[in-house]
């Protein structure tokens, strides 16, 4: 796969990404964060188990399981963080909130595994920032939810950046996003059922979205990550997910009401944009490490 692909492959999953976020906010009408959380990743984790079975096998190793366990648990705090915040803010607040991952992410891979932060990466994460500012309308009072969301965003930073170094390291995708799912979903599930109001009544009210959470937001979405980010880099795969802020937006205009200004308009071309620049530009592809076998697993 070209990097160009793979980028145009993350702007897809950034517009599913962004439409769902209408679900993860009317889902809490029926099920609480815990447990929305923990069924949108069992449904996941489901779809996504038979195709590890096309995947070679790999004998166990104490780095591959360290990084495995790394991507797992980054990827649970994060979407369970996500999802409470929405029990506090708007989907627009909350879709600019979570780009803010776009400026942490170029900053987190340049700390720990020494990517360099290019001219190219640093302009698009501030325009994408400026954009998502003015998208939002800007930020008047910050709540619990908005805390809830930005703490989120950081983990999302850290996560894209273990994600890509366990991609390009050992490959094998398909046990990645199994192995994700399943994390979110055995800390989550347990703690809905107990502390939550998770019920075979409450998840069948609320099956429409938990099909787009589960199938599309879930499986698609972070499957087509963790297939691209073999052949991408963590800064230029946070600034166009990124865009998911601008989908947020005009989902959130088209089904819940929430209405965006000329100015918020202005601040989604300037994000559109500058992830349609990162995604075509630079050049080939990154070489993931062979199927068969990675160093030091």
């Amino acid at each position: 796969m070209s990097k160009l692909h793979a980028n145009l492959l993350l702007l897809f999953a950034a517009a599913l990404w962004g439409l769902g976020n209408v679900s993860q906010k009317t889902i809490l009408d029926h099920l609480d964060p815990l447990s929305a959380v923990g069924m949108r990743c069992l449904i996941g984790w489901i779809l996504v188990l038979p195709l590890i079975a096309t995947e070679p096998r790999r004998p166990p190793g104490g780095l591959y399981r360290a990084s495995l366990a790394r991507v797992s648990v980054l990827f649970a705090i994060a979407i369970v963080l996500q999802q409470i915040g929405y029990l506090g803010t708007s989907v627009t607040n909350a879709s600019f909130l979570v780009s803010t991952a776009t400026v942490m992410t170029p900053f987190a891979a340049w700390l720990l595994v020494g990517e360099r932060l290019t001219a190219a990466v640093g302009l698009a994460a501030g325009l994408t920032l400026v954009g998502a500012l003015l998208l939002s309308g800007g930020i008047a009072s910050f709540n619990q939810g908005d805390v809830a969301i930005m703490l989120s965003a950081a983990c999302y930073a850290l996560w894209m950046v273990e994600l890509g170094r366990h991609a390009q390291t050992y490959g094998r995708p398909f046990t990645a996003m199994a192995a994700q799912f399943l994390g979110a979903a055995v800390i989550s599930l347990p703690l809905g059922f107990f502390h939550g109001n998770l019920s075979p009544a409450n998840a069948f009210d609320a099956w429409p979205q938990l099909l787009v959470l589960g199938v599309f937001s879930t499986a698609v979405c972070f499957g087509i990550q963790t297939i691209a980010q073999r052949f991408t880099s963590a800064s230029h795969a946070a600034v166009i997910v990124s865009a998911e802020s601008v989908f947020g937006a005009l989902g959130a205009a088209l089904f819940l009401g929430e209405r965006t200004s000329f100015v918020g308009m202005l601040g989604a071309t300037i994000m559109l944009a500058a992830a349609l620049y990162l995604a075509t530009s630079g050049g080939g592809a990154i070489r993931p490490a062979p199927e068969n076998g990675a160093t030091g697993a």
